[in-house]
């Protein structure tokens, strides 16, 4: 189902008519550090201003239930998880957010913009934590009913420029140090080859605009 034609500017000023948007459902992905939130935010106004009814959303989170899941799983450092407890609890959230949030906005006919979803999970509990990748998949899967973004666009960056960004306030991921985001990084790149969903990888090792306009335009041109 197409949302229209419209006029959209990129950074340098061209002004690109009869521009058709390309994607419904998009993701933001990549290890932390690597700019997400500013990348979403601009993106969210570009396509807002380019006629388009967005809706942003994070994973996880967003839902009643989201939120709750994601201060124990973020925050709540004096609660031990095991790494397949705290993959279920990705997965218990990105349901709810699913049923009651994302399809709903599609069905309405918006854009969905949201911060990470199922292939961060694979990635951090499984490139990253050492569970099955194959049964991840499998099992989130079933939490999204099958649905998977149109586009997820993974923000790449060497794992020491990602960690000297985050500082010193880390949450429980942010603290499980080099080693472990390596295999996070290498997870999402060899991820991205996987086939089966459409992925871009953006080099965000650069300034914000830069990045910003690469990622317009994989919306723009493909």
């Amino acid at each position: 189902m197409g949302l229209g034609v419209h006029s959209v500017t990129d950074n340098g000023g061209q002004e690109i008519r009869g521009s058709k948007l390309r994607y419904r459902f998009i993701s933001l992905d990549g290890i932390d550090g690597g700019g997400k939130s500013s990348q979403i935010s601009q993106l969210v106004s570009w396509l807002k201003d380019s006629g388009h009814d967005v809706l942003a959303v994070r994973d996880p989170g967003s839902s009643k239930l989201g939120e709750a899941v994601r201060e124990i799983l973020l925050h709540r450092s004096e609660i031990p998880l095991d790494m397949r407890a705290e993959m279920l609890l990705y997965m218990a959230s990105r349901a709810q957010m699913v049923e009651e949030i994302i399809r709903p906005a599609l069905a309405a006919g918006k854009v969905v913009v949201s911060d990470r979803f199922l292939l961060a999970n694979v990635v951090y509990q499984g490139c990253g934590g050492g569970l099955d990748i194959e049964q991840l998949w499998q099992v989130g899967k079933v939490a999204t009913g099958g649905l998977l973004p149109d586009l997820t666009l993974i923000l790449d960056l060497p794992v020491e420029t990602a960690l000297a960004r985050v500082g010193e306030k880390t949450d429980r991921l942010e603290s499980r140090g080099v080693e472990y985001f390596n295999r996070v990084r290498d997870g999402f790149l060899s991820q991205a080859t996987r086939g089966g969903y459409s992925v871009k990888v953006i080099a965000a090792d650069k300034p914000v605009a830069e990045v910003q306009q690469s990622i317009r335009k994989v919306f723009l041109h493909g």
